[in-house]
């Protein structure tokens, strides 16, 4: 009994603090204190300047060799595509509509790795546990752009291709590749980052996961309209149970252990990322069901990953 409830409470700790904050961001959304203009200004400060400086600070600190190491991150991006693969097949039998089909992929596939995912890492492991999975988190984002886009130009018939020059492009300029490549030079070597710069960067990587999560919060909404494709509930399982329990379970097959397989399976517990929405949005697809994927993901990311943590650290992989 002991056992079970320091499992509970070891969950709750990882993803208590992120409830709370998501909560917070809720009823600062009602009472005005959050507005639309301040979400849109807050989310662009986080994606573009606070959390590349939380990547950089974090792996410019630590050992080289202290980072996930190149086999769990091909692991990792082996199990991606054939996860996209495996969806993409599913789709066939889950709807009829075709054009629905890419926003069910993508709303199973993409994970929010770089908000959610890396807050459940840091709650567990803290800065070192980030700066372990942040070239992980990467690699990922920039398969995720790739297969997003190909899945959405198939199944809303854009005829336009991968349009592979755009992709690179927007790789290239990523704010989160870019704070990550600048600190492989001092993670790999003895440089030292000015400690006036080092100190300033802490207080924007500090001001990161609490502000990102605050607008995650008061982002959420289940009242964006009618969502009656019947898909919300099938995606939310594929994402917050089918993909990640496999891929944890895959992972633990191949040998990782430790703080690797849990790391692993934090990560990819995360919801269905907000980008889809603006990817669905922008490409005319249906926008309602999008948004009702990540808002019930993002809710249900909570119980289930506490749900796993519980269960690991039951069985003693944490």
């Amino acid at each position: 009994m002991y056992d079970i409830l320091n499992s509970i409470l070891f969950s709750v700790s990882i993803t208590g603090p992120i409830c709370l904050l998501l909560l917070l961001g809720v009823a600062l959304r009602r009472t005005q204190m959050m507005n639309e203009g301040f979400i849109d200004g807050a989310s662009k400060l986080v994606f573009n300047v606070a959390l590349p400086m939380l990547l950089f600070t974090s792996i410019a600190q630590t050992d080289f060799s202290q980072m996930a190491s190149p086999t769990l991150i091909l692991y990792g991006l082996g199990a991606t595509l054939v996860a996209f693969v495996l969806l993409e097949w599913l789709a066939r039998y889950l709807t009829a509509d075709r054009r629905l089909r890419g926003i069910l992929v993508q709303g199973a596939f993409r994970a929010n790795m770089g908000i959610i995912g890396l807050a459940y890492v840091n709650n567990a492991y803290g800065s070192q546990g980030v700066a372990s999975v942040a070239m992980y988190v990467a690699c990922l984002t920039i398969l995720f752009n790739i297969l997003a886009v190909l899945t959405l130009n198939r199944s809303l018939n854009q005829g336009q291709g991968l349009q592979l020059g755009k992709i690179l492009k927007g790789i290239v300029q990523n704010p989160l590749i870019i704070g990550i490549v600048a600190a492989l030079p001092f993670a790999a070597s003895d440089w030292q980052v000015p400690a006036v710069l080092m100190k300033t960067g802490h207080y924007l990587a500090q001001m990161t996961l609490p502000v990102a999560l605050l607008c995650t919060g008061a982002s959420l909404s289940l009242k964006r309209g009618r969502e009656e494709t019947g898909l919300v509930a099938p995606v939310a399982l594929l994402r917050l149970l089918a993909i990640p329990g496999l891929i944890t379970l895959g992972g633990y097959l191949l040998g990782f252990r430790g703080a690797e397989l849990t790391m692993l399976f934090l990560i990819n517990a995360s919801p269905t990322a907000a980008a889809s929405y603006v990817m669905v949005r922008a490409m005319g697809g249906n926008a309602v069901l999008a948004a009702n994927i990540i808002a019930v993901t993002t809710l249900g990311s909570l119980l289930s990953t506490s749900l796993g943590a519980a269960l690991l650290k039951g069985l003693g992989w944490f």
